[in-house]
């Protein structure tokens, strides 16, 4: 069985990551006994020590890390019709590509769209292979093997977004809510400096910015 789960949807700066995990059902047990649960309910320091774990028992691990410019042609409707279409394509690409090398019955996948079953049937489709596709709200918290999913895709970006801020400066978290984020775009549109390939330039918090 798989599980999948993105980290960083929702950020104005930084991209969105992707995982996709797999482990023998007999074997779910495991992720219970090690701690694994919601990425969210773990500080970093935890969520790196189960990574570690996870990273020698899991029998299948995958990211694809979603560009900045990927997801604001998504949400301009340029590459995709919208962001869960993009995400639905992306999870969709890793199953397929997790396919040629192991063998999966099943797929637990925490649904962006607030309406899962949608989100599952365009999923289904897309993947178009004899496997169970199931999407539910909040399965980080209700599937052990999504869980796991989570602290590997928010544990991967966490790193990206140290990289970034080495490059460009201290932002924050990247998220529209944090003050030292809005501070960062701030001072660069009062610059009238080029936004750096690391801010979504469809995010709502620019316009409300300027």
């Amino acid at each position: 069985m798989a599980g999948v789960d993105e980290a960083g949807r929702g950020p104005v700066i930084g991209p969105m990551v992707v995982a996709l995990v797999a482990l023998d059902e007999s074997r779910i047990g495991i992720l219970e006994n090690i701690g694994v649960k919601d990425s969210k309910m773990l500080s970093p320091s935890r969520r790196e020590r189960i990574r570690k774990i996870l990273e020698e028992i899991l029998e299948y691990t995958a990211i694809r890390v979603v560009q900045p410019r990927e997801i604001d042609e998504a949400v301009e409707g340029i590459s995709s019709e919208n962001l869960n279409s993009l995400e639905a394509t992306v999870i969709a690409d890793l199953v397929l590509q997790a396919l040629k090398k192991i063998g999966l019955s099943r797929v637990y996948v925490d649904s962006p769209d607030p309406v899962a079953e949608r989100f599952g049937r365009i999923l289904a489709t897309r993947i178009n292979k004899d496997i169970v596709v199931v999407a539910e709200n909040h399965a980080d918290i209700k599937y052990p093997i999504v869980s796991a999913a989570s602290i590997i895709a928010k544990s991967e970006r966490e790193k990206i977004i140290s990289e970034l801020k080495r490059v460009y400066g201290d932002f924050g978290s990247g998220y529209p809510s944090d003050p030292k984020t809005r501070e960062f775009l701030k001072r660069l549109l009062e610059n009238n400096r080029e936004l750096p390939p690391i801010v979504r330039r469809s995010w709502k918090t620019l316009s409300r910015l300027m």
